[in-house]
């Protein structure tokens, strides 16, 4: 810590460093007024001050110390003259919170405008946590110099987190406001840097460069089996330094400062000196390259552009479907208009949702509360005690990375028997009933036992997801896959005795995978006599029980959101037409009694799910909280650009499905995006509180195969239009919410996400056409190396299934399978059953039961079994349950941390042994016990309970 008191005492001296000053909180409570009060000749006298401060940060291009100042000298400068100009370089919005008295507004008021010239009216809505005058030493002092939002470095000063929010009071560096959900307090800062640079050529080149290399990348292997994935994690990992060096190559200790408003570049202060002595194109194009710093607002942006394109788009399927398996020939404009309308049709869906699923507190989306946290160890220096725990996040994030990044060299390549550790059935390999109840392959995973985190991980990481939320999924997975289905199965019901009792591939009544080659004529159309001759369609137990929840789940969905978010949907609509104060939260303070410390106190609420009692989600005074307030400092994104881009795009896709052979006509495409337009906001409103997806993948693919039956082609297009708008939507609004808690400008988000998605569209198409000249037999079973297009054969055997025999002859009168739409009914009344209990009290276990997501989980299985439930459910419990009521600080400070090294780790380590070793061929003919002895019973060959004779069937006929 520098003091000033060494430094001149000279007016002029402090004339020329004026607009260096920054405000930050203080950690320290008394100074030597003495040795400060000389260097500021003002003859005030200071002895009569009470001896509280504030700290003080000089900037310069080369230099940064900081010392405290007095409180006193608040008083000094805010009637010092040559400190009260209003031309102060304003680095921060004014922040109005709880303490500020009416003096200190009246003083603002009676100047005007504030120090950057902004009036006050304007100024008054930024508000802002977490910076603050205390009320008792008069909010009026020193007004004309702002305060600088961001964190006191607490790397040193052994503070012992406890989980409470505190306030912004003289020793304490925390916010005075924070979020009502303590999982969003643990990883999102409650304050805003508005000095930080955004949209600068470093943010942009390295969002193109990752955006282009990850959608090529993942298309590439999307065609390919075995496939890798690159995941938008990956791009946040390896981007910071890329950051960094970009930083030390490029800048220099005499750049010339500059000032950044809304994360644009809006001033460079340089002499006409230097200017005209580098005045050399090389030396204006460095300075336009080494604009700002790299920080956690540009990382962030290019995590989002990264996580809008490196999945590969679904129309490529649709493309690959067309020209490989229906011959249809398709020219790159199609490819073209149908890649990108499809992509940004979300956009649409999101951005006119934002008041919704992104503004409200109680909209957490949990999945992007691993990206906050990594930004947080990233690019912060705090380090707070937790639980004793002194290691600060960034080198426990190392630790973890590097040992989930090393550990999966066992299960992934040395010993797979790790992965897949089915050690009961090892005993009995050939035994059929311990195989169905305890395999991992085929079987449903009632031993709970793995060491690969890409299983426990596969329906998405446990660590993120809320305990209540895994209990329901555990509770759905408990009785419909552990209860009925080994039910139904014995019993043979559905004849599904005589396939494997765990599955995602169908079957003809012989008990062999169906042909569907069989029941098509030359030119890919239904041949009626060939289907009768050949076989029905018949689904293991565990695809009919899927089924059967998944519709459940989407009439859950509508009626759970009408009880438990309709009067809050309501009240946002009306505000839309009739604007009102009436539902607006004033700028207040989080009291510790709401913060919770995640430990049960007396006269605390705990649920029998042992969810600590949090704000309710549908709670009037959460529908905003902090975020949202710094947000309103940004000028937003018109709704008008995302009413655009969905015009835009719909003029597109009915000009697609009139003009070229997809056999849709354009009513079938407004059909498709009225069920999104219905379904998005109850599919988004779960995935934003619980952070599970309930796909509107198999309704789209019914509901076409009834309106149109008999058109494949038209089946995919269908579905490509209303499942992927939806989907997309989702991941739009997550990245929307991401953007809002990290403080990025709303106009640059669209910008940033829309670039990325028309730069990978494109990037996907032509990398598709090279492969499809370039890649010998693609998409056949003697492509090379393995390009057999495995995704889009899946996608082509629905599209025949649904699209082409069609749902009639699954669900259709006396057809095999017509009980299960039965499960819409039982979906649509649970939930108000559940609601009518519940809504008695706030804190109570039926508030904390949500059948969408008991019923939506479960459309993982098939492919997913068992084991990755179980398992996923069993991580959760321990973290989210068990650690955070015993030792909440360790939680709050790791767990988002350990899920993204985890991730990370683990994607990294993949790509490592997929193209490091199996691609060029290392492993081959590698074996042993621990590659071999998973692979050596009836889990892994998938048998069946019941066995066909050889010339004889099973079913009717």
């Amino acid at each position: 810590m520098t003091s000033r008191s060494g430094q001149s005492g000279s007016t002029q001296h402090a004339e020329n460093y004026k607009d260096d000053f920054e405000l930050l909180p203080s950690r320290s409570s008394n100074e030597n007024i003495d040795s400060i009060q000389g260097d500021i000749d003002t003859g005030f006298d200071a002895s009569i001050l009470p001896r509280q401060s504030q700290t003080w940060v000089y900037r310069s291009s080369s230099v940064s110390f900081a010392w405290a100042w007095p409180m006193w000298l608040r008083e000094v400068m805010s009637r010092s003259p040559l400190l009260r100009s209003s031309g102060t370089r304003s680095v921060s919005s004014y922040a109005s919170v709880p303490g500020h008295d009416d003096r200190s507004r009246s003083n603002h008021e009676r100047a005007g405008k504030n120090i950057s010239g902004e009036s006050m009216s304007s100024r008054q809505s930024s508000l802002a946590s977490g910076v603050g005058v205390p009320a008792r030493e008069g909010g009026s002092l020193f007004d004309d110099i702002e305060p600088l939002l961001e964190h006191g470095d607490d790397e040193d000063q052994g503070v012992q987190d406890d989980g409470k929010a505190r306030h912004s009071t003289p020793g304490n560096t925390e916010p005075l406001e924070n979020s009502p959900f303590a999982q969003v307090r643990a990883s999102v800062s409650a304050v805003d840097n508005i000095t930080l640079s955004i949209s600068t050529p470093r943010m942009w080149i390295l969002s193109l460069v990752f955006a282009l290399l990850g959608s090529a990348t993942n298309l590439f292997f999307s065609l390919r089996y075995p496939s890798v994935a690159i995941t938008p994690v990956i791009a946040l990992v390896l981007v910071h330094p890329l950051g960094r060096a970009w930083d030390s190559i490029l800048k220099r200790d005499d750049d010339p400062r500059e000032t950044f408003e809304n994360g644009v570049l809006s001033q460079r202060s340089e002499s006409e000196a230097v200017l005209a002595s580098n005045s050399s194109l090389r030396h204006r194009l460095r300075l336009w390259l080494a604009q700002g710093h790299w920080n956690e607002k540009e990382h962030a942006c290019v995590y989002i552009s990264s996580n809008v394109s490196f999945g590969f788009a679904f129309a490529t399927d649709v493309i690959v479907e067309q020209t490989q398996f229906y011959h249809q020939d398709v020219g790159i404009m199609y490819q073209v208009l149908l890649t990108i309308s499809t992509q940004i049709l979300g956009y649409a869906f999101a951005g006119l949702t934002r008041r919704y699923l992104v503004r409200p507190a109680s909209m957490i989306w949990p999945g992007t509360l691993m990206s906050t946290a990594m930004f947080t160890t990233m690019h912060k220096s705090e380090n707070k005690i937790a639980n004793g725990w002194r290691i600060t996040r960034w080198k426990f994030f190392v630790l973890v990375w590097s040992g989930a990044f090393l550990w999966y060299f066992l299960p992934g390549l040395l010993m797979p028997a790790l992965s897949y550790f089915s050690v009961v059935t090892w005993f009995a390999p050939k035994s059929v009933v311990v195989a169905n109840l305890f395999g991992v392959s085929s079987g449903l995973g009632l031993f709970p036992m793995t060491f690969d985190w890409a299983q426990i991980a596969y329906i998405g990481s446990p660590l993120l997801t809320p305990w209540w939320a895994a209990a329901n999924v555990v509770g759905g997975l408990a009785f419909v896959m552990w209860i009925i289905a080994p039910i139904l199965y014995y019993g043979n019901t559905f004849y599904s005795s005589f396939m494997p009792i765990l599955s995602s591939v169908v079957f003809d009544n012989t008990g062999n995978p169906y042909d569907v080659t069989k029941v098509l004529t030359p030119d890919f159309l239904f041949d009626r006599e060939a289907y009768e001759q050949y076989s029905p369609v018949y689904l293991p137990i565990t695809y009919v029980l899927s089924y059967a929840v998944q519709f459940a789940s989407l009439s859950a969905l509508v009626t759970h959101t009408i009880c438990w978010h309709g009067r809050d949907i309501w009240a946002q609509t009306k505000q839309i037409v009739i604007p009102t104060d009436e539902f607006k939260v004033d700028y207040r303070e989080v009291h510790q009694s709401d913060a919770g410390s995640g430990k049960s106190k007396k006269g605390d609420a705990t649920t029998s799910l042992g969810v600590q009692a949090e704000p309710s989600y549908s709670s009037p005074q959460h529908r905003e909280d902090v975020h949202h307030r710094l947000m309103q400092r940004y000028e937003d994104a018109p709704a008008s650009w995302y009413l655009f881009t969905f015009i835009a795009m719909l003029m597109i896709g009915v000009f697609l499905v009139e003009y070229y052979p997809v056999h849709l006509p354009w009513y079938g495409l407004l059909l498709a995006l009225a069920i999104t337009t219905v379904m998005f906001l109850p599919v988004a409103i779960i995935m934003a509180i619980t952070n599970q997806h309930s796909s509107l993948y198999l309704i789209c693919q019914l509901i076409c195969g009834y309106v149109f039956p008999g058109r494949p082609v038209a089946n995919m297009v269908f579905v490509t239009y209303c499942y992927i708008s939806s989907a997309q939507g989702i991941k739009f609004s997550s990245d929307l919410k991401l953007g809002h808690y990290m403080k990025i400008p709303p106009k640059i988000l669209f910008t940033v996400q829309m670039v990325a998605t028309l730069v990978s569209s494109l990037t996907q198409v032509g990398v598709l056409n090279w492969m499809f000249v370039n890649i010998r037999g693609i998409c056949t079973p003697e492509a090379v190396n393995g390009f057999i297009c495995p995704i889009a054969r899946v996608h082509f055997n629905g599209s025949i299934l649904w699209g082409l025999i069609g749902p009639q002859r699954f669900f259709g009168q006396d057809a095999l399978y017509r009980n299960l739409i039965w499960a819409f009914l039982v979906g649509a009344i649970a939930p108000p059953v559940v609601w009518l209990i519940g809504r008695r009290s706030e804190r109570n276990l039926w508030r904390k039961i949500s059948f969408p997501v008991l019923f939506g989980s479960l459309s993982w299985i098939p492919p997913a079994t068992g084991l990755n439930f179980s398992v996923w459910a069993l991580v959760c419990f321990t973290f989210n349950y068990v650690i955070r009521r015993r030792a909440f600080a360790w939680w709050g400070k790791y767990t988002m941390t350990m899920s993204a090294a985890l991730d990370s780790g683990l994607a990294f380590s993949l790509l490592v042994v997929f193209f490091g070793f199996i691609y060029p061929g290392w492993m081959d003919g590698f074996k042993w016990w621990g590659t071999e002895v998973y692979k050596q019973g009836c889990d892994w060959q998938a048998c069946s309970y019941k066995s066909v004779a050889p010339g004889e069937h099973f079913g009717p006929g």
